[in-house]
């Protein structure tokens, strides 16, 4: 079992890669819409076959190619840190607003999964996007892709809300451990 201080230390150092990792994304992807005019999230947003074929041809170019691929393979570095930090945000807001078993205890347990499944449906959108880019995009790849990328801006937000949640258990539990018997 993981005490409080190790899930709130495996959040902040897995929230601190995770920045990092998007810093270096943010990067990438300004880089590559600069020159291209299509960044990542024009790809995630394409939902046809023509939209799709529309950015694989400002990708065409070997240097943009490169730039491309490392932004969709560098992402795959990103989802695992992102989701298992927003995992345990959730994990550190049940920690402090349900130390003990209840309903919210569960409920906080269930929803520290949802960023995880955000991270799954991450990996399902870039392999979709990938085949795509290799082998040439079709409406129905192309609006599943969309789709997972949707269901994944979901489960994204739902982490966010989950780390505020975490942020805000922090300091109510230290504020509460002022307090004389009340934890």
């Amino acid at each position: 079992m993981l005490t409080r201080y190790m899930i709130n230390r495996r959040w902040a150092i897995l929230s601190i890669a995770a920045l990092a990792a998007f810093a270096v994304l943010a990067v990438i992807d300004t880089r590559l819409k600069r020159i291209t005019g299509f960044g990542a999230l024009d790809l995630q947003r394409a939902s046809t076959a023509a939209a799709v074929q529309t950015i694989a041809l400002a990708w065409a170019t070997p240097g943009r190619a490169f730039m491309a691929g490392l932004s969709l393979g560098f992402d795959y570095l990103f989802m695992p840190l992102y989701g298992f930090a927003f995992y345990y945000a959730a994990r550190s807001a049940r920690e402090s607003f349900a130390p003990r078993p209840n309903a919210l205890r569960v409920a906080l347990l269930i929803a520290a999964f949802i960023p995880l499944l955000g991270a799954l449906l991450d990996v399902g959108e870039n392999a979709l996007e990938a085949l795509m880019l290799m082998r040439g995009p079709s409406d129905g790849i192309a609006a599943l892709a969309a789709t997972f990328s949707s269901a994944k801006w979901l489960c994204i937000f739902i982490g966010f809300v989950l780390a505020l949640a975490g942020l805000v258990g922090l300091f109510w539990r230290r504020r509460l451990e002022q307090i004389p018997g009340k934890v």
